[in-house]
């Protein structure tokens, strides 16, 4: 039986990829041991792990991951207030799959896709 899953994405910068997340996003390191080239972040029930990959061309780099939550408007606005960048081809809109969704890129061009159902 499956539970959970948790993507694994590229970093090229860990102090980087921990202050976007945390700072932009509302997520938390996790765990209580600093390990040099990995980082575990989890906001609410979701958790993101990231690898160290120095030599990473963030042009060449297509990880994507889907996150589905809900309250969209509310989190989609909170980020606007931030300021936190958001797709050029990626705001809040309402797809023709019944998904209300919006895309942000993170320091390493990784696509984070968010979305909720109608």
């Amino acid at each position: 039986m499956l539970t959970a899953i948790h993507p694994k994405l590229p970093m090229r910068d860990k102090n980087l990829t921990q202050k976007y997340y945390c700072d932009q996003l509302g997520c938390e390191v996790l765990g209580n041991v600093d390990y040099e080239d990995y980082l575990m972040l989890k906001k609410d029930h979701i958790e993101i792990h990231f690898f160290r990959f120095k030599d990473l061309d963030p042009k060449e780099n297509y990880g994507q991951v889907y996150i589905r939550v809900t309250g969209i408007e509310k989190y989609y606005q909170s980020l606007i207030e931030k300021r936190v960048a958001i797709h050029p081809n990626g705001p809040l809109q309402l797809k023709p799959w019944g998904q209300k969704e919006f895309a942000l890129l993170d320091p390493d061009n990784n696509l984070l896709t968010f979305g909720e159902s109608i």
